[in-house]
């Protein structure tokens, strides 16, 4: 190896913790290409999940800028070298690529690519990725390959881990979808239970008062009010939960393109005006994002429900690597510390678990009759 053997262990001890730290599968194929860059002192890494139609569902780069990225193009196709570590199954260890008779070129802004190793990650039988590293920081044998077998015998190493990491990365990834199938199940329950309470309430009161209204207009007039109010209650009841019924966004839209639509319909359910500002903020690791958007949520609700607002103003903006939320509003505001004597929480305990557990931090400032302002940070990926 290209390092000694006592600082070689740490380094690969130190892959290895860094794989098992994550749960999302996007958070870890970064963190399977970024190690194995630096472990092996190569300029470029890259690794790809194959999907069933000739492409890759998921391809992540670690050496190309997001410029560089952008500007090379569609995702690659399973040809070349990359179809055969994908469909032999084998390792390929090369001095220049370019000269191999299976290269097919690359984009014209494509960085250029010389020595090359490349193995699949395999789980059992089944190929699902291939994982490769080029241009390795070394004076170059003559005619030969930076890359050694040792360096091949590392990365073998490190793909057996990233196999394993990749597995239990996409068994989280399914338990939380049957998670949130089964929330939805729940949600839609709760939801067909209020509103039908509520719509029931609603034509019970608009029959006594089309009773009253003639001889009775006085009372009447009470219990229209009270449609009213049963009417408004269940608009919220189904505004709540069509927020609730909408997590899939987050993957499909990004943070701030799901925070911005939900927001544009809370401003128009609601009589408060409702706004969003989004600044510099880059994709965050997908647990962070879905806490920053469910404590967004809670923030709006509480605003919009019980602090009487006229204002309520959000924004997500960047903070070093993170990202720092923000919801404002004008409304009555409350004293933090009488609320939690009283055992009330206003959502407050639930918005600082998501904080906490997504690495962030929450705080809460809020004076009576002057509003209330709830920040939550993230420390990025």
């Amino acid at each position: 190896m290209s390092h000694g053997p006592r600082s070689g262990l740490a380094a690969v001890s130190s892959a290895l913790l860094a794989m098992s730290r994550h749960l999302e599968v996007r958070d870890v194929l970064k963190t399977i290409v970024a190690s194995a860059r630096e472990l092996l002192d190569a300029q470029y890494a890259a690794l790809g999940v194959p999907d069933d139609h000739g492409g890759f569902a998921q391809f992540v780069v670690d050496g190309v800028s997001e410029e560089q990225w952008k500007a090379i193009g569609p995702l690659p196709r399973q040809h070349g070298i990359l179809a055969a570590m994908l469909h032999e199954a084998r390792a390929e260890r090369l001095a220049d690529v370019r000269k191999d008779p299976r290269f097919e070129g690359w984009p014209k802004a494509h960085p250029d690519l010389v020595d090359f190793l490349g193995l699949p990650i395999r789980d059992g039988d089944e190929v699902i990725g291939a994982l490769f590293l080029a241009n390795k920081n070394c004076e170059k044998p003559e005619g030969g390959c930076g890359f050694t077998a040792d360096d091949e015998e590392l990365l073998g190493i490190l793909a057996q881990h990233a196999a394993i990491a990749l597995t239990n990365a996409r068994l989280y990834e399914r338990s939380r979808e049957l998670t949130i199938a089964e929330e939805r199940s729940r949600l839609a329950h709760e939801l067909h239970d209020a509103v039908s309470q509520k719509l029931f309430s609603l034509r019970l009161t608009a029959q006594a008062a089309a009773r009253l209204v003639d001889r009775d207009p006085s009372r009447a007039k009470g219990e229209l009010q009270q449609v009213a109010a049963l009417a408004a209650e269940a608009a919220d009841e189904l505004r709540a939960a069509v927020v609730e019924l909408r997590p899939a966004a987050l993957d499909e839209d990004g943070l701030v393109a799901t925070l911005r639509t939900q927001i544009q319909v809370l401003d128009r359910a609601h009589s408060a005006r409702v706004t969003f500002a989004g600044h510099g903020v880059k994709a965050l690791p997908a647990s962070q994002e879905e806490a920053l958007l469910r404590v967004a949520q809670e923030a709006l609700h509480n605003a919009l429900r019980h602090s009487g607002a006229d204002h309520v103003d959000v924004t997500l903006d960047r903070r070093g690597g993170g990202a720092v939320l923000r919801i404002t509003d004008d409304g009555g505001g409350f004293d933090p510390q009488a609320v939690r004597r009283a055992g009330r929480h206003l959502g407050l305990v639930s918005m600082r678990d998501r904080a906490s557990g997504a690495g962030g931090t929450l705080t809460v400032e809020s004076v009576p009759g002057k509003g209330t302002v709830i920040e939550m940070e993230v420390p990025g990926g």
